[in-house]
């Protein structure tokens, strides 16, 4: 007898007799008995939890610019103020060695060199929250801008996650609703995943789905009830070899596109046949098309079957799909694109993700995923909108704009103000006032604190960061002699 397990992709896995399943397997067509065969660091979350460990460890820790530019600061304005003493003292005017000197300590104060990154990153945080991202990590942040790969776990992140009917087929003298309806009624009594799908679907079409009676489960086979009088079976190909019946013509096409397909037998007859598949998010295409604006690689990573891989990678236009990857080999194809030479993004929701999302250079959790995905990554969206990650990009670009223009303020002006603090322009009869020091020194702490409230005008929804990017490449192409689906070809290819 063979059961079912929900591995975290899409489609259920049959397992038989002597079987490895691990924890968190879930029976969705009959009962399980297991023999526990690990426990503690044997476990298979043992393993995923070791190479989340293992990967946060050999992470490097960035020395933070602002820190540097503050040693450089002190030394600088150290060294200003003792060459000013002494030079002062030396032409015999130790008062004003004394005022020089404080002058320059004054201007020199880093007073918005301390507030020029960190201002920054708590508007950008903020901002972040209020578009549906929490940053945990400012270093993932910071290095969003760089990423030239994203690379998105398929289920749950561009797909839903779980079946959907998208296709009804019917044999000759019959409708696909009443197909449809049929089925629906032999499924109202199954707990399974493509029940519900066949469900959700007849309701969506307001269907009259009739009453069913006598309703049985066969695993891997199908179900069998009675409706409107006739005996009415759902299953997959192991139904039609116990019935001698033959699969409808549509279902070699859909088998080549990765569907999951089911046949409707009425009477021991084939009525129809349901192609059943993980549906693809509608927000995945702006994303993917906006990731390309950007010129960002869009990578795809699932443990699906390379049909069904290819048949959503085809959909959204992927660049590179990796396909039957086991959940403990996810962290070695980041690690492969990153000898490569790519900066990575992983974007995954799962549990069988977080070593992958330790390893990349960002790793971003779906806020619906687990929760060792979310404490594995530096950046977490609040939905699973993938176009948020559109939002992250935009968000580093900008943050990391201000940190720049606040840090050039901060220490820069010091430039001209010091040299001008310790007498440079006595000799042609000009003195800067210690009280002048004072207020550069305070119009320097403003003048950064303003640069960084600059954040705010930032909207960072999906919908407008998506917009921005595909307006801006819109606005490009029409400026340009090349045509826009050559320019895409050249883009998938």
């Amino acid at each position: 007898m063979d059961e079912s397990m929900v591995t975290g992709e899409s489609r259920p896995v049959h397992r038989g007799i002597g079987d490895q399943v691990v924890a968190g397997t879930v029976a969705t067509d009959s009962g399980l008995r297991v023999e526990v065969t690990a426990v503690g660091d044997d476990t298979a979350l043992a393993g995923i939890r070791k190479l989340v460990a293992d990967a946060q460890g050999s992470s490097s820790h960035a020395q933070r610019l602002a820190d540097r530019a503050a040693g450089w600061l002190f030394w600088f304005a150290l060294g200003a103020a003792a060459v000013t003493a002494l030079v002062w003292s030396l032409l015999g005017q130790p008062s004003d060695a004394v005022v020089r000197t404080i002058t320059v300590l004054v201007i020199a104060c880093p007073h918005a060199l301390g507030l020029a990154i960190p201002l920054v990153v708590s508007i950008a945080t903020e901002r972040a929250a209020r578009g549906g991202v929490l940053v945990k990590d400012r270093l993932a942040l910071e290095s969003m801008r760089t990423v030239d790969t994203v690379l998105f776990d398929k289920t749950g992140t561009l797909t839903r996650g779980e079946p959907a009917l998208t296709a009804v087929e019917a044999a000759a003298g019959m409708d696909e609703d009443r197909v449809l309806a049929l089925a629906a009624a032999a499924e109202t009594d199954s707990e399974h995943p493509l029940a519900r799908a066949i469900m959700a679907e007849a309701r969506t079409r307001s269907l009259d789905v009739p009453v069913a009676s006598d309703f049985s489960s066969s695993p891997a086979v199908g179900v069998r009830a009675r409706a409107e009088g006739s005996v009415v079976e759902v299953g997959g190909p192991r139904l039609l070899e116990e019935r001698h019946a033959t699969e409808l013509p549509v279902a070699s096409s859909w088998r080549e596109q990765g569907a999951i397909i089911l046949h409707v037998l009425v009477d021991g007859k084939v009525a129809g046949a349901l192609r059943l598949a993980d549906e693809v998010r509608p927000e995945s295409h702006q994303a993917v098309d906006a990731l390309h604006e950007l010129g960002v690689q869009v990578v795809m990573i699932t443990g699906d079957a390379q049909a069904v891989a290819d048949s959503v990678a085809g959909e959204l236009g992927i660049d590179r799909v990796f396909a039957g990857v086991r959940p403990e080999d996810k962290a070695q194809r980041v690690e492969q694109l990153q000898s490569e030479g790519h900066k990575v993004a992983m974007v995954g929701d799962g549990v069988n993700d977080a070593p992958a999302l330790a390893r990349a250079d960002v790793g971003i959790a779906i806020g619906a995923g687990t929760d060792v995905a979310i404490s594995s990554a530096g950046v977490i969206l609040a939905s699973s909108d993938p176009r948020s990650v559109l939002s992250v990009i935009e968000l580093s670009r900008a943050s990391y704009r201000k940190m720049q223009q606040n840090l050039w303020w901060a220490a820069g002006y010091n430039l001209i103000s010091v040299p001008l603090a310790a007498g440079v322009l006595a000799p042609i009869g000009f003195v800067m006032p210690m009280s002048i020091g004072a207020l550069l020194m305070s119009a320097s702490t403003v003048v950064v604190a303003l640069n960084a409230q600059l954040l705010r005008r930032l909207d960072l929804s999906p919908e407008h960061s998506v917009e921005v990017v595909l307006g801006r490449g819109a606005t490009t192409h029409s400026g340009s002699d090349a045509q826009p689906d050559a320019a895409k070809e050249s883009r998938s290819a």
